[in-house]
């Protein structure tokens, strides 16, 4: 056992998990969090209940008054400070991210520092909260309008991006005023309380933050979202729940924000470099292990250069070292369970069942963890389940196109509608292509998306509601209007 991974282990009960701010269970009661590269028990953490979660909201109910009268400027200086301590300890929190969700430690190291730079971003926004003052066109009165927070927010956090998911909620909430429930899925809860821990040792206070790690998700989000005190909620996960959660908060007309799932485009047209488009795919396809929402779902590319650009990314799976995250060199991890696994297999053969070739096919064979081939399979059937079902794993299926007006239209055809990527030398191209799509997010001859100061989000499917750059904490913010007589 490596000594970060030991070091890790050693602080999950202690200064990382036990000294946050978490909600206990009312009962004792533990569930463990597996290794997915192990399948063995990293540690046990508390497994609250309803009545747990709404003593929780509770608190959050009676400290959002104070919490809100805070200066921004001061809780400006948390999130800062947050920032610079997830800055200091960025080894240990992405070593406790591998281990509980992963992906190699490269990436995991990358992911606290994206999650932090959140807290860094926010923290200026605090204190930008502006209102208006115009004059009424008849002349008789003056309009004023100010921003106040929303309320009780609940974030329901997926087990992808353990840290920065949550981040970018808990930012801006923590910047316009609101108290804050998070939910993180109870595979990667760690990452969380971690988390948690930090903002306390920032400064932030007590009742403002609650983590809820629970076994009974379902049953503690319903409970919660069903009271009225509650006032927001973002969820990030599957469009089959989104459209649940929705309904479920229409009873309290509960504002809400959805990132769902996605089935990204990947468009290569004759034009492009190829050598960038290699390396955008590597990276929109294996981020994470493939386990994104924005990940690169399904490859178009013109015929003119399909067979190369077939030959070289098959060649560049071919030099990925798959492996438990924490081992030196690895470079694709497990995924996060045996579900997963299976869905993965599943849609490769339904592909190959169809016409389809694997060209290369790369993974760890027997022994214990969740791991899947990593695989580039070529001449897919554009209607094959591989490309309108969400993959969630390291397979590129290549989907041949002749012209602008077929990939787009083929491109169009998905309910989902949260991120694209586009290659091309040709601009008027790019613009044109990029305005077409039905997407909230385009990739421009780069394979990476993600950053705190851009709107993230997607439309149709992909869900509604923008998280990150300038309007990024609208979303946790109410606007009154005065009207005062002259």
């Amino acid at each position: 056992m490596s000594a970060d991974r030991a070091s890790a282990i050693a602080a999950a009960p202690t200064g990382l998990l036990r000294g946050g701010s978490w909600v206990a269970s009312s009962t004792g009661a533990e569930f463990d969090v597996l290794d997915p590269a192990t399948e063995e028990p990293i540690v046990g953490v508390a497994d609250a209940s309803v009545e747990d979660a709404l003593a929780a909201l509770d608190v959050a109910t009676a400290t959002q008054r104070s919490w809100a009268a805070t200066p921004p400027r001061e809780r400006g200086e948390i999130l800062r400070r947050t920032y610079e301590i997830m800055t200091e300890r960025n080894e240990v929190l992405a070593t406790l991210m591998t281990m509980e969700m992963g992906k190699p430690l490269a990436e995991s190291r990358a992911e606290v520092a994206y999650a932090a730079d959140f807290f860094r971003w926010f923290s200026e926004e605090a204190v930008r909260l502006d209102g208006t003052w115009s004059t009424a066109p008849d002349g008789k009165s003056r309009i004023v309008t100010m921003k106040q927070p929303v309320g009780p927010c609940l974030f329901v956090t997926p087990w992808n991006f353990p840290l920065a998911m949550g981040a970018r909620k808990i930012g801006p909430a923590i910047a316009a005023g609101c108290t804050v429930l998070v939910k993180p899925a109870k595979q990667t809860p760690l990452s969380m309380l971690a988390l948690a821990a930090i903002m306390r040792e920032a400064g932030l206070p007590d009742g403002v933050l609650a983590t809820l790690t629970t076994s009974a998700s379902q049953a503690v989000v319903s409970a919660l979202i069903a009271d009225p005190r509650l006032r927001k909620l973002s969820f990030t996960g599957s469009t089959e729940v989104g459209r649940s959660l929705a309904e479920q908060s229409a009873g309290t007309l509960l504002r809400v924000s959805l990132e769902l799932g996605g089935n990204a485009p990947f468009i290569v047209f004759d034009d492009a470099d190829i050598d960038a488009a290699i390396d955008g795919a590597m990276l929109a396809k294996l981020r994470n292990n493939g386990e994104a929402c924005t990940a690169a779902n399904r490859f178009y590319v013109q015929e003119g250069i399909a067979d190369e650009f077939t030959r070289r990314l098959a060649e560049r799976f071919g030099e990925l070292v798959v492996g438990a995250g924490l081992d030196d060199g690895v470079t694709l991890g497990p995924l996060i369970d045996r579900g997963a696994v299976d869905k993965v297999a599943e849609l490769v053969s339904d592909a190959v069942e169809s016409g389809a070739r694997v060209v290369t096919s790369v993974g760890r064979d027997g022994g214990a963890g969740y791991f899947s081939p990593a695989s580039v399979i070529d001449r897919v059937d554009p209607g094959a389940r591989i490309v309108t079902e969400e993959i969630f794993g390291p397979v590129a299926p290549i989907v041949r196109f002749t012209d602008e007006e077929q990939v787009l239209r083929w491109a169009n055809s998905s309910e989902y509608g949260l991120a694209g990527y586009l290659f091309t030398r040709d601009l008027s191209r790019a613009i044109r292509v990029g305005e077409a799509l039905e997407v909230g997010m385009i990739g421009i001859n780069r394979g990476v998306l993600s950053n705190p100061a851009a709107p993230f989000g997607g439309v149709k499917a992909s869900g509604y509601g923008r998280e990150g750059g300038h309007v990024g904490i609208d979303e946790y913010v109410e606007i009154k209007y005065l009207s005062l007589q002259i």
